[in-house]
C-alpha cells in the first residue's frame, strides 16, 4: 500500500514540472518577440518619412504682392506721349485688377534736361489711365530726381497686384548621375509650377473654387433629348474626324 502511495507521488511530480517551466519560458518568448517587432516598426517609419519626392513640395506655388513696373524712356524733344508708348501702356493694363483697383503711380523725373517733355508725357499718361477703367482717385503723381547727363530719364508707372509664382529655377546642388536614392533632382518640376502660376489670371483660383454660374436651361435640355435617343451633337459631327 505504501510502494503503491509513493509510485503515484512520483509519477505526479514527474507530470507537473514540465507544466511549470513552459509557464515560465513563454512570457518569455512573447517579450522577446514584440520587442523586435517594434524595433523593426520603428525602423521602417523613420526611413519612409525622410524622403520628400514630390516636385510639388520642392517648387511650391506661392500667391503674394508683386510690384509691376513700366519704364518709358522720354526724349527731351518729345512733346508728349508717344504712339508707341500708347501701345505699351494698353499693354501693361492689360493685367490691372479693375475690381480691386489699386493705386497706380505715374513716377517722373525732375531735374533733368527732359523736365518738360516729361511733364507733358506725364499729364497724357494720366489721361491713359482714366480711359483705360482707372479710378481718378487711384492715380499717384510722384517725382523722382534726374541727373543732368540723363538726356532721356525714363517715367516709370507702377501699381502692385496679387500674382501667383514660384522661386527660381535652375538649381542643380547634385550630380544627376547620383541617382542611387531613385529621387527627383531639385530642378524637377520647376519650369512646369512657373508655367503653371504664370497661366492663372485669378490667383484666388488656388485657395477656393468660384461661385457657380446660372445653368443654361436650353442647353441643358437638348443635351439630356440627345442622351436619351443615343444621338450625337451635329456640332461633334461637324469637327470629329471619326465617321461613324
Amino acid at each position: 500500500m505504501a510502494e503503491t502511495a509513493f509510485q503515484i507521488r512520483t509519477a505526479k511530480t514527474t507530470i507537473d514540472r514540465p507544466r511549470c517551466s513552459l509557464g515560465l519560458v513563454l512570457p518569455a518568448l512573447a517579450l522577446v518577440a514584440s520587442a523586435v517587432l517594434a524595433g523593426c516598426a520603428q525602423r521602417h517609419s523613420i526611413t519612409v518619412g525622410s524622403v520628400p519626392d514630390d516636385y510639388r513640395t520642392n517648387h511650391p506655388i506661392v500667391i503674394g504682392e508683386k510690384e509691376e513696373t513700366l519704364d518709358l524712356p522720354v526724349a527731351a524733344s518729345d512733346r508728349g506721349m508717344t504712339r508707341s508708348q500708347k501701345v505699351a501702356i494698353e499693354g501693361f493694363l492689360a493685367g490691372y485688377d479693375r475690381s480691386a483697383a489699386p493705386v497706380v503711380r505715374i513716377v517722373s523725373p525732375s531735374g533733368g534736361p527732359n523736365d518738360v517733355a516729361a511733364s507733358r508725357a506725364t499729364s497724357d499718361i494720366a489721361r491713359l489711365l482714366r480711359s483705360n477703367g482707372v479710378p481718378d482717385g487711384r492715380i499717384a503723381f510722384l517725382s523722382y530726381q534726374a541727373g543732368p547727363a540723363e538726356t532721356s530719364a525714363p517715367v516709370r508707372i507702377a501699381y502692385s497686384a496679387m500674382r501667383a509664382r514660384t522661386g527660381k529655377c535652375g538649381r542643380w546642388p547634385e550630380d544627376l548621375l547620383q541617382t542611387s536614392e531613385n529621387k527627383h533632382y531639385a530642378n524637377f518640376g520647376c519650369s512646369y509650377q512657373n508655367n503653371l502660376a504664370a497661366q492663372l489670371a485669378n490667383p484666388a483660383d488656388l485657395l477656393g473654387p468660384r461661385k457657380p454660374t446660372e445653368i443654361d436651361a436650353e442647353n441643358r435640355a437638348e443635351a439630356i433629348d440627345q442622351y436619351k435617343a443615343r444621338a450625337i451633337a451635329r456640332d461633334f459631327e461637324d469637327t470629329s474626324e471619326v465617321t461613324y
